[in-house]
């Protein structure tokens, strides 16, 4: 016997098939949820910065001196060669307004690395204090390449014009 369905049945059948369907395109259209983001990586600290110090300044400036006395020649000459506008040109007078005996240490690469006066001209401290500012800005001086570092001694000769002489290259007196 051939069952039809009844129409009652068909409409059961054909519900349960829609709504059987209409389950399946919504299964479709689910969206999982997303994974959680992902951690941030902690921060990494920075590249350590090396400095490089430049290299060591080999002297252009060099004098073959053996002694301290043979040194203050190229000392003097190097000052007055700084300098060449402040030197006082010909004899100088008799009277001077200054004089005074500096002692000056130099280092193996030509820096001063210290003064100290032997005789100073204290009834003149503004000579005192131009003399040895003139011996600083004079650095760096010739580099003792044979003696490693030199402490010379140099007599100053000053003129009340704030012109000098050094007793190592002075024309002497009138």
């Amino acid at each position: 016997m051939n069952h039809l369905f009844h129409p009652r049945e068909r409409l059961i059948t054909l519900g349960l098939s829609l709504a059987a369907a209409i389950a399946a395109l919504l299964a479709g259209c689910s969206s999982t949820p997303l994974p959680p983001p992902a951690p941030k990586p902690a921060p990494q600290p920075p590249a350590p910065v090396v400095v490089i110090p430049p290299p060591e300044a080999v002297p252009t400036l060099v004098s073959q001196a053996r002694t301290p006395r043979d040194y203050r020649r190229d000392a003097a000459r190097h000052l007055y060669g700084k300098n060449a506008d402040r030197i006082y040109q010909g004899k100088m007078p008799p009277l001077l307004y200054a004089i005074g005996v500096l002692q000056v240490e130099v280092d193996s690469k030509g820096r001063v690395i210290g003064t100290s006066w032997m005789r100073a001209p204290k009834h003149a401290p503004e000579v005192m204090a131009d003399i040895e500012r003139t011996v600083r800005a004079a650095a760096p001086y010739p580099a003792p390449v044979r003696m490693g570092r030199v402490t010379y001694t140099d007599t100053w000769l000053w003129h009340r014009s704030g012109t000098f002489q050094l007793d190592t290259l002075t024309e002497g007196q009138l």
